[in-house]
């Protein structure tokens, strides 16, 4: 398994691990006497189970199984995975914080780094989409 699908995996589970807890104390809010300002987390958990968790890790996954590029280079350049890495997770801490805070310009940086991401991702695994 190459180190950039750890590195999305493991990023992915704690995206899980995180969304799953702001859901619960989102859920659990009236039992404990939680905050109300608590259930404008709501957008932020989903945001982490769908882009932190599933997406990251079908990226992950992806980027590993996927079938090679060449046998010189079977994923293409890496440093172009490390870059989608970065972009994806710097827009979403940035979307996990400002959120909430409803800081839009943090939310505009946020969509334009996820947009980015996605769309070199798209680049980078589309030739490797190939017949047998």
């Amino acid at each position: 398994m190459p180190t950039i699908t750890r590195y999305f995996i493991k990023a992915a589970l704690l995206y899980f691990a995180g969304g799953l807890l702001i859901g619960f104390l989102i859920s659990a809010r009236t039992l404990f006497n939680l905050p109300a300002a608590l259930t404008a987390m709501t957008p932020t958990y989903l945001h982490m189970l769908v882009v932190g968790w599933i997406t990251q890790l079908i990226i992950g996954i992806a980027y590993w199984m996927f079938p090679k590029f060449s046998k010189e280079s079977p994923r293409g350049d890496e440093r172009v995975g490390w870059v989608i890495f970065i972009l994806l997770n710097v827009g979403l801490v940035l979307r996990v914080i400002g959120e909430p805070l409803s800081i839009g310009w943090m939310l505009l940086i946020s969509a334009i780094l996820q947009f980015f991401a996605i769309w070199l991702f798209i680049i980078v695994i589309w030739p490797r989409v190939k017949e047998r």
